[in-house]
C-alpha cells in the first residue's frame, strides 16, 4: 500500500505535480508557542515543491532539493534543482537538472567533508521499456553536485535488475562507497538495495521478493559502525506486496537480509521515511498509516522505536498515534525522517492533519507527549511538510513545505523553507 501522499515515484515524468491549489491564509493557532518564520519562498524558477531534507554546513548555509522547478527544461514545471541558501534564505546558488540526463530530485541531499553533494534522482537517465519507456522519461540517477555547483551524474539505472526511480537519501561509509534503495528494481522487480563505489560501479545488494522479506523500499538506508545497513519496506511483510503493512529490516556486509520487525497496522502501517539510531542502537521511525484507525480505518501513522534485545531480538513500541486529538488537530500521516535532541526528545512533520488540514511541525517528549510547534495554514507560511527536519545545535529547526506560500505555474503553490526557534 503505497502514502496518502500525492507525490509518489513511479509516476509519468511529467504528471507527478499535484494541484495544490492556493489556499486562504488563516491565523495560526495559539497552540504554536515557538517563533516560525519563511526563510525562502520559491516561485519556479528557482525551484518548487520541496521535498527533501534540508542539510547544514558549519556556516549555517542550507542545502536541499526541489523536485520541479528551474530553468532545466521538462515543460513548463522544470525537472527539479538543487539550491545553496544563507542561514537567511538567500540563495547562493541554484543548480538545475536537465531532462536529458536527471528529474525530480525527490529526496533529501548527502553532504561530505569537502562540501560535495549526493542524491538521487526519480527519473532521468536510462530510457529503458523495463521502467516505462520514453513516457516514463528514464530510470533514475546518482547524481554529484560539488562545491561550486557543478554537477555529475555518477550512475544511471536501467530497471531490472539493476533497480529505477530511486527516491532514496544515500549513506556513504570510509572507502567512498554510497548506499541507497530503489523502490522498483532488483531480481524481481519489487526492489533493491544498492551500492556503488567510488568509480561509479554498481551492485544490489539485495533484492526483495515480495514476502516476509517485504517490498517498496523507497527512504533509503542508515549504516552503522559495522557496515550493516538498516531501512524500512512501505509494503509486504504479512502478506504478500500490496496485502503486507512494511517491514523493518537489517542488511549485513555478507547481503544476509534479517527482518527486525513487521507491522501489522494497529503498531503501525507503511513505514516510509529512514530510520534514526540513538546512542543505545535503538531505531526510531514513523510509519503513514496504521495506529489507532482513524482516518478511515487505516489508521493515521504512528512514530514507533525499536530496541534491541539482550536475546538478539527487537521490539517495537508504538511511541506515538496520530489523529488522537478530535480532527487530527495532532497531525496526520508523518512523513521524512525524525531528529532527537540531547534530552531524548523527538522532532518531526506530518503531511495533513492540523487545524486547516496542511500538515505541522511536532515535537513528542519521552513521556508521549506530543505538542504541535506548528500548524501549516496553506498560505504564506506553507502546506504539507514532507521532508521532515534538520536540527541545529541552538535546537532550531528547519524544513520544507511542499506548498504553500506563492503562487506559481498559474495555479500552484511551489512551497517554502522555514525555521522554528525555541
Amino acid at each position: 500500500m503505497r502514502s496518502k501522499k500525492p507525490f509518489s515515484a513511479g509516476k509519468p515524468t511529467f504528471a507527478i505535480f499535484i494541484a495544490l491549489l492556493l489556499a486562504s491564509a488563516i491565523l495560526p493557532t495559539q497552540a504554536q508557542a515557538q517563533r516560525f518564520k519563511v526563510l525562502h519562498t520559491f516561485h519556479g524558477r528557482d525551484g518548487s515543491f520541496p521535498t527533501g531534507t534540508l542539510v547544514r554546513d558549519s556556516a549555517g548555509n542550507l542545502y536541499g532539493t526541489t523536485s520541479g522547478g528551474g530553468t532545466g527544461g521538462c515543460g513548463k514545471y522544470g525537472c527539479g534543482t538543487i539550491f545553496k541558501m544563507n542561514k537567511v534564505g538567500k540563495e547562493i546558488w541554484l543548480y538545475s537538472f536537465k531532462g536529458t540526463n536527471e528529474i525530480d530530485p525527490s529526496a533529501g541531499l548527502l553532504r561530505d567533508s569537502s562540501g560535495n553533494l549526493y542524491g538521487t534522482t526519480v527519473f532521468g537517465g536510462k530510457v529503458t521499456k523495463t521502467c516505462g519507456g520514453v513516457q516514463a522519461g528514464g530510470c533514475g540517477t546518482v547524481f554529484k553536485v560539488d562545491r561550486t555547483g557543478k554537477g555529475t551524474v555518477l550512475y544511471k539505472f536501467k530497471g531490472t535488475p539493476d533497480g529505477f526511480f530511486p527516491e532514496s537519501v544515500l549513506v556513504k561509509d570510509a572507502m567512498g562507497n554510497l548506499y541507497g534503495t530503489t523502490p522498483l528494481g532488483g531480481s524481481s522487480g519489487l526492489g533493491a538495495v544498492f551500492k556503488i563505489d567510488a568509480t561509479g560501479k554498481e551492485t544490489v545488494l539485495y533484492s526483495f521478493t515480495g514476502g516476509s522479506d517485504g517490498c517498496d523500499p523507497y527512504p533509503g538506508v542508515i549504516l552503522d559502525s559495522a557496515g550493516n545497513l538498516y531501512g524500512v519496506t512501505m509494503d509486504g511483510g504479512a502478506g504478500f506486496c500490496n496485502s503486507g503493512s512494511g517491514v523493518v529490516f537489517k542488511l549485513d556486509t555478507s547481503g544476509k537480509q534479517t527482518v527486525l520487525h513487521i507491522f501489522g497496522g494497529s503498531d503501525g502501517a507503511n513505514p516510509d521515511s529512514v530510520l534514526l539510531f540513538d546512542s543505545q542502537g535503538g531505531l526510531y521511525g514513523t510509519t503513514a498509516n496504521g495506529g489507532n484507525g482513524q482516518c478511515g480505518g487505516t489508521g493515521c501513522g504512528v512514530v514507533f522505536e525499536l530496541s534491541p534485545q539482550s536475546g538478539g531480538g527487537w521490539t517495537e513500541t508504538v511511541l506515538y498515534a496520530f489523529c488522537s486529538l478530535s480532527r487530527c488537530a495532532d497531525g496526520e500521516e508523518p512523513l521524512g525522517p525524525l531528529v532527537r535532541d540531547a534530552s531524548g526528545n523527538l522532532f518531526g512533520t506530518t503531511y495533513f492533519g492540523g487545524t486547516s488540514g496542511d500538515g505541522v511541525v511536532f515535537k513528542l517528549e519521552t513521556t508521549g507527549n506530543e505538542t504541535v510547534l506548528h500548524d501549516f495554514t496553506g498560505g504564506a507560511d506553507g502546506a504539507n511538510p514532507s521532508g521532515g527536519l534538520t536540527l541545529a545545535n541552538s535546537g532550531s529547526l528547519y524544513g520544507v513545505a511542499e506548498a504553500g506560500g506563492a503562487s506559481c505555474f498559474t495555479r500552484y503553490t511551489c512551497g517554502v523553507v522555514f525555521k522554528i526557534t525555541p
